[in-house]
C-alpha cells in the first residue's frame, strides 16, 4: 500500500469511526464480535457500512431540519413566514426529488461494488438452505474418486480472493448473512442467488438465516472461516481424503456401531460404506467449530447428547432421536466421529 492510499484509508476510518461515536451511540453500543455489521473484516461489508453511516447521518439532518422548520412555523407570526407556495414547491417536491436521486445513484453504484470482483477469478461455492441448517459444496473441488467436495455448516475462503456463493433452498426461504463480510442473500426453492464475499482479515466469522423459516430459525448458524492462502490449500488438501482409518478399539467400535445403527443411510462418511446424502457429510465433522447448525460446541460429549437427544435439542428437525443406543455404543460413536478432523 503506498503512502497516498494509507492516509485515505486512514481518513476513511477516522469519519467512520467518529459517525459511529458520534451519531450512532445506540447502534455502536453492539459488542464486537464474530457477527457484527459494526466490525466489517471485509471490502464488501466495509462499504454497506459506509452507505449505512451515510444514509443514517442524512436522514438525521434532515428530520432535525424539518423538525427545527415545523417548530419555527408555528412560534413564528404569520407575517414572518412568507413564500407558503415556495416552502411547499421547494421542501415538499425540489428537496426530496433531487435527495432521494442522489442518495439512489450513490446507492446503485455501492451495489454495482458489491458485486465487483476486480477482475480477479472468484472462488465458487454453493450453498443450499435446509431446516435447519446449512450444506456447502466447493463444485470446482473434487474429492478422491472424483465427487464434489461437500461440507457442512461452515464455509471456508481464502483471505483476500473474492468468493462467488451461490445460494439456493431446498424447502422453505432462508435467507444467507454474514453481517463482517457481506450482506444477507434470499435463498428460494428453485431458484438461484449470487453474491460475493471479500475475506480480508483471517478468522472466523458467524452466519445466521436471517429470514423466519420456521420454529429453530434461531437455532440455523454457520461460519465462516478466513485463511491465509498457503492454509486454504492446506485446509484444501485435508477435505479431499477420506476418513482417517479408526485408532484403537475404542473408534473402531464407534464406527462399526455407527453403521449398524444406519447412521450411513443418512450421513457420508468418505472412506466407510456411509453415503447417505440426506443430511450433513461427516467425513471430516471433528474438524468443525459446532454441531448442529451452531447449536452445541463440538465435543464427544456434545455427539453422544445429540445422538441420543437430537429431537429434544433441536425438535422437529430432520435427525431422529436415537435413546435405543447405549452408552457404550453412544460413547464410541462421538469419540470415533471427533476423531475425523
Amino acid at each position: 500500500m503506498d503512502r497516498r492510499s494509507g492516509r485515505s484509508e486512514g481518513r476513511r476510518r477516522n469519519w467512520r469511526g467518529a459517525a459511529l461515536a458520534g451519531g450512532m451511540g445506540l447502534l455502536a453500543a453492539c459488542e464486537r464480535g464474530p457477527q457484527s455489521a459494526l466490525h466489517p473484516a471485509g471490502r464488501n461489508a466495509e462499504a454497506i457500512l459506509d452507505l449505512t453511516l451515510i444514509l443514517v447521518a442524512g436522514g438525521g439532518v434532515i428530520f432535525l431540519f424539518v423538525m427545527a422548520l415545523a417548530g419555527y412555523a408555528v412560534i413564528a407570526r404569520p407575517e414572518r413566514f412568507p413564500g407558503g407556495r415556495a416552502w411547499i414547491i421547494g421542501g415538499g417536491l425540489v428537496f426530496p426529488i433531487v435527495t432521494l436521486t442522489a442518495l439512489q445513484v450513490y446507492e446503485f453504484a455501492v451495489a454495482r461494488q458489491l458485486s465487483d470482483t476486480g477482475g480477479v477469478e472468484p472462488l465458487r461455492i454453493e450453498v443450499t438452505g435446509y431446516m435447519w441448517w446449512w450444506e456447502v459444496r466447493y463444485p470446482d473441488v473434487r474429492v478422491e474418486g472424483g465427487e464434489v467436495l461437500r461440507t457442512a455448516n461452515r464455509l471456508v475462503i481464502p483471505a483476500g480472493r473474492p468468493v462467488e456463493v451461490v445460494v439456493t433452498a431446498a424447502d422453505v426461504i432462508h435467507s444467507f448473512w454474514v453481517p463482517s463480510l457481506g450482506g444477507k442473500m434470499d435463498m428460494i426453492p428453485g431458484h438461484e442467488n449470487r453474491l460475493i464475499l471479500v475475506g480480508e482479515r483471517p478468522g472466523t466469522y458467524r452466519g445466521q438465516c436471517a429470514e423466519y423459516c420456521g420454529a429453530q430459525h434461531a437455532l440455523m448458524a454457520f461460519d465462516v472461516v478466513v485463511e491465509p492462502p498457503d492454509r486454504f490449500e492446506e485446509w484444501l488438501a485435508a477435505e479431499r481424503r477420506p476418513a482417517a482409518e479408526p485408532e484403537g478399539p475404542q473408534q473402531t467400535a464407534g464406527r462399526d456401531a455407527f453403521l449398524r445403527a444406519g447412521c450411513g443411510s443418512c450421513h457420508t462418511v468418505r472412506g466407510t460404506p456411509a453415503n447417505g446424502a440426506a443430511g450433513p457429510d461427516l467425513t471430516h465433522v471433528g474438524g468443525r467449530g459446532a454441531l448442529a447448525a451452531g447449536t452445541l460446541p463440538n465435543t464427544p460429549e456434545a455427539l453422544a447428547g445429540w445422538i441420543a437427544g437430537a429431537q429434544h435439542i433441536k425438535p422437529e428437525n430432520r435427525m431422529p432421536s436415537f435413546p435405543i443406543l447405549g452408552g457404550d455404543d453412544l460413547h464410541a460413536i462421538a469419540v470415533w466421529l471427533e476423531s475425523l478432523k
